[in-house]
């Protein structure tokens, strides 16, 4: 059966505002310029730069509501609001001229058009006499290969892609006929299919001596003791010095496990950091500074705020210009909402930061990791009065330039321990420790983990050995077995 009746309830919700200013926190300094151009571009009421007057005192006299509107205002002849928005949109040909002759210099700035990866390879491919068929399957097969140089994927996948998106019905035995050709091409290994592939190929190309050869034959046929350093068994496997060995071994070192990285021609993207912050020490104290990117002089546009101004003071009234000075009105509300946001994401951004530098001040003033205190995102979020997803958007995505290099946020934060004095210590002071030991070691007798711990121990931090391992692998060191050298 049911039933009406009526419930109070207590509920949280983020105003769309609140939504976008925390957008606004996460941004970096080159992905928020990006956002305030784009802003600027759709709404025409927010302008940049120096601006004498301030608008607000007189923005605020029209924050009301259309019933307001339609009570206590009329447009008149003093403004032209439909005159005034014509302007936005100019027709071309009020903007062509025609003063130009035939024999005029084009003015068209040329732009620089590179070759991409696949087409350099399909290039090598003209200077191959090919059948239709091996053509069509060659270019399949140099379109398949990424930008690591590698064809990820299997034969019996590439020849069922052929038949069903190319009409070309071949076998794998064709395919791997045609696939020797593709490995022919430059930068050497390029179309293989495997690590293993890859440093033959390379190999196999290079000018034959007696390291090359050796190093050809450990690839060829002993790679997976070669990749788990089972350095005896390749000397006992090939009957060779342990001299032998190492000479073959750098040979290999020197080939290049990723061939589609060396094409120059590459058009890849390259990001750029841009510091959000600047830490320096002045006078033996630390000075915080903003990036200038991060505080753009905005304004509320002066002819949009006289408009209201003139629709404020109008006797007459339409209701075509009725609707337009609302959506002046809208664009006059998102423009000071805006830049009202950008005023807290400074604050909000400079207040997390210099709690962040104060804390870790040791650290700034030396630069010595080993002075890093344990802090959590908590500690911060407790001190400005904030909530912790606000100070967990700033340290993910911000950069701090400090004296000692330009370091991520994040970086400053880390868990705690007790060491045998009872004092709680950063995880990164031991990592940095860590570290350290594992630069210095013999590398033909490396530490194993249960070592390291022991050397830990005695240093004054009890840590399980199963705690170091993790510690290693966060700072991407493998085991013992595979740190050894010869």
């Amino acid at each position: 059966m049911l039933k009406q009746f009526l419930q109070f309830k207590l509920s949280q919700k983020l105003s769309p505002q609140q939504i976008q200013l925390m957008k606004l926190i996460q941004l970096p300094t080159q992905a928020f310029e990006q956002r305030l151009k784009q802003e600027m571009e759709e709404n025409p009421a927010l302008e940049s730069g120096n601006e004498t007057e301030e608008f607000d005192d007189k923005f605020d006299e029209f924050d009301n509501t259309q019933d307001d509107y339609e009570e206590n205002e009329q447009i008149g002849e003093d403004i032209n609001v439909d005159e005034y928005l014509s302007d936005d949109d100019i027709p071309d040909y009020r903007t062509q001229a025609n003063n130009y002759s035939a024999d005029d210099e084009d003015k068209d700035i040329p732009f620089a058009a590179g070759t991409s990866f696949t087409q350099y390879l399909t290039n090598q491919l003209n200077t191959y006499r090919l059948s239709d068929d091996e053509r069509d399957i060659a270019e399949f097969l140099v379109g398949s290969v990424d930008e690591s140089g590698y064809i990820r994927r299997s034969l019996a996948d590439i020849t069922d892609d052929l038949a069903f998106t190319q009409n070309v019905f071949t076998d794998e035995k064709s395919i791997e006929k045609v696939l020797r050709v593709v490995h022919q091409l430059d930068p050497a290994g390029v179309g293989a299919r495997n690590l293993q592939e890859c440093l033959s190929i390379q190999l196999h190309r290079r000018e034959k001596n007696p390291d090359v050869e050796l190093a050809t034959q450990i690839i060829d046929n002993a790679f997976d003791q070669f990749t788990k350093k089972h350095y005896k068994k390749l000397i006992q496997k090939f009957d060779i010095t342990e001299l032998q060995l190492k000479d073959a071994i750098d040979e290999i070192e020197h080939l290049n496990p990723k061939p589609g990285g060396s094409y120059s021609g590459n058009n890849r993207i390259v990001e750029h950091i841009v510091p959000d912050f600047a830490i320096r020490i002045v006078d033996g104290d630390l000075e915080l500074t903003l990036n200038g990117r991060n505080a753009p002089e905005l304004h509320v546009s002066r002819e949009y705020s006289n408009m209201m101004k003139g629709y404020k003071e109008a006797k007459d009234k339409s209701k075509s210009q009725k609707d337009a000075v609302m959506f002046i009105k809208q664009k006059l509300d998102a423009a000071k909402w805006f830049i009202e946001a950008i005023k807290q994401r400074q604050q909000t951004l400079f207040v997390t930061m210099s709690s962040i530098m104060h804390y870790q001040k040791e650290f700034f003033l030396s630069g010595d990791e080993r002075k890093l205190k344990p802090m959590i995102l908590k500690d911060i979020a407790d001190e400005i009065g904030m909530d912790v997803s606000t100070v967990s958007r700033v340290a993910n995505s911000k950069y701090a330039d400090t004296p000692y290099g330009t370091k991520l946020i994040k970086e400053f934060f880390s868990e705690s321990m007790t060491n045998d004095q009872g004092e709680e210590v950063s995880t990164r002071e031991i990592k940095k420790i860590l570290e350290t030991v594992l630069e210095e070691e013999n590398k033909r007798k490396p530490l194993t983990d249960e070592k390291l711990a022991s050397i830990l121990l005695e240093r004054g931090y009890p840590i399980a050995r199963r705690t170091v391992a993790k510690y290693r692998e966060q700072l991407d060191i493998p085991v013992a077995r595979l740190r050894k050298k010869i």
